[in-house]
This record gives structure tokens, C-alpha cells and sequence, in this order.
């Protein structure tokens, strides 16, 4: 149990069973991940391609655990005021007016709003997402050096915030391009593979109970082939949760040619791609 009264996992397949519990379904690797990222109090970087389940990893976590899920999506030209914290002036300008002036206590918490990476710091426990981190910019790298070395921030007005339990915090990269090793060297580090056929079909029964067994092992198995080709953009699981949900809306019970022809939309998102499929097909 932690610090926060929350039962953890005795082991990383009692985690991959509370992971289940919530609908995701980890390999041996992945729970042994997560499994000494919770013990270790360690972040975990996650990289491998679109759509194998990174994001939804952090998001069962979360669940599994009891844990509040914060999430920091990244973009280009992310800063401090979006990641971690803003002034709320227009207060700061109300408190001024109604003590005439004083600025003794214009920099109280009271007038902080926090963003994700403090709201995370403050609420215990919590799983902070930071995803896609390589979206994100050199500056923004560095910035998070002290976050995930001392489970902490520095607001020069304030002084040091830091949390009396670190949260759980897992960043991920699609590997759009490399993040720097400084950034690397505190976390644990996992590669997520995109699943076997078995293990998909398990997934697409999961999430979608009303997709046949036969109908699952298809879609699964049309991926996996698709996979294997020189795709834009290779369809990962989530595609293949899309695909599976459209073709059983359709009332499709058995992935022929033509349906899988007419229903590419739904797990491609290039036309280059639809159109190399097709000639496979």
C-alpha cells in the first residue's frame, strides 16, 4: 500500500491483471514497465509508433491504481505559462484595486493557476502524462529535467514547489526525432511493439464485445499484413479498434475483399497508403 493508502501491485502480473480489469491488455514487457516505474518511483519513457497504445497505457494506469490522470499534450513552442503555471492578473489587478494598492501578497498561491505539470506535483497520487514529448521543443526538454529528476518545480516568485509524493509519470514519443539523452537517463525506458495477431484479437474482443471471434482474428490478421508493408503510416491498434468498429456497424460478419476495399478509410489515413493496399488487395 502507498503513502496515499492505495493498494499497488504486489507484481508486475498482479499489475497486468488490474491493467486488464480496465480493458487494457499489456504484455510481459509493458507490465514490467509499469511495474518498476511504480515500485522505483521513476518515470517511464514509452516510444514506439502511432497508435500501439502508449497514450491508453498512462490513461489505465491511472485506473488501475486510483490515481488522478493529468495529461500534457506537447506541440511545437510549448512553454512554462501552458505546461506548468500562469499568473491570474486579472485578480492580481482586482486585489490591487481593493487594498489600494498593496502588493504585499500579489504573488500568493491563491492567485497561481496551475497547469498540468503542477496540478500533478500538488494532487497525490496522480499519473502524469506527458505525451508525444518529441513534438515538443529543445527548451521544453530542459525545462522538464528538474520535474522528473526532484519531482519538483521552481516558480521564481514562490520558490520551490515540490511534491510530497512524486506522481507516476510517463512521457511518450512516436520518434518523430530523437530525444536528448539528459532527458532519457531519468527515466526507465520501454519500447512498445505493436501486438501479435493473438494478442490484437484479444484487444478487438476486449474494447468491442460485439465483434465476432472470426471477424476479430481478420481485421487482426489484415493489419499485421499492412504492418508489413512500406506504409506511411502502418495502422496500429487504435485503427484497427476503428476498423473493427466500423466494419460491425456495417453488420459485417466476414472480411471480404470488397468490404476491406470499401472500408480502408477507416484504418488508413493516406491516400498514397489506401491505394498501395488496394493493389495488395
Amino acid at each position: 500500500m502507498d503513502a496515499a493508502g492505495n493498494q499497488e501491485p504486489a507484481s508486475p502480473g498482479e499489475l497486468a491483471a488490474l491493467l486488464a480489469s480496465t480493458g487494457y491488455l499489456a504484455d510481459d514487457g509493458l507490465a514490467m514497465a509499469g511495474f518498476l516505474a511504480l515500485r522505483l518511483r521513476r518515470p517511464l519513457f514509452l516510444e514506439g509508433d502511432a497508435g500501439v497504445g502508449k497514450t491508453a497505457f498512462a490513461q489505465a494506469m491511472a485506473q488501475a491504481t486510483g490515481a488522478r490522470f493529468v495529461r500534457l499534450q506537447c506541440y511545437e513552442g510549448l512553454d512554462a505559462t501552458q505546461a506548468l503555471y500562469d499568473w491570474d492578473f486579472p485578480r492580481q489587478i482586482l486585489h490591487l484595486r481593493a487594498t489600494e494598492g498593496n502588493e504585499a501578497d500579489l504573488y500568493d498561491r491563491r492567485f497561481l493557476i496551475a497547469r498540468p505539470l503542477l496540478q500533478a506535483l500538488e494532487h497525490s497520487p496522480s499519473v502524469l502524462l506527458v505525451d508525444e514529448v518529441d513534438r515538443a521543443d529543445d527548451e521544453f526538454e530542459a525545462f522538464l529535467l528538474e520535474v522528473l529528476a526532484d519531482a519538483a518545480v521552481t516558480i521564481p516568485e514562490l520558490g520551490q514547489i515540490k511534491a510530497e509524493t512524486p506522481p507516476l509519470t510517463i512521457l511518450t514519443s512516436n520518434r518523430t526525432r530523437e530525444v536528448h539523452d539528459a532527458l532519457k537517463r531519468r527515466c526507465l525506458y520501454h519500447w512498445v511493439e505493436h501486438p501479435s495477431v493473438e494478442r490484437e484479437v484479444s484487444i478487438l474482443r476486449t474494447r468491442l464485445p460485439g465483434v465476432t471471434e472470426r471477424l476479430a482474428a481478420q481485421v487482426a490478421t489484415a493489419a499485421k499484413r499492412m504492418r508489413d508493408l512500406d506504409l506511411i503510416k502502418p495502422p496500429g491498434v487504435a485503427e484497427s479498434l476503428d476498423w473493427a468498429a466500423a466494419l460491425d456497424t456495417l453488420g459485417v460478419a466476414d472480411l471480404t475483399t470488397e468490404t476491406a476495399t470499401a472500408t480502408l478509410g477507416a484504418v488508413l489515413k493516406y491516400r498514397e497508403d489506401i491505394e498501395r493496399v488496394r493493389e495488395v488487395l
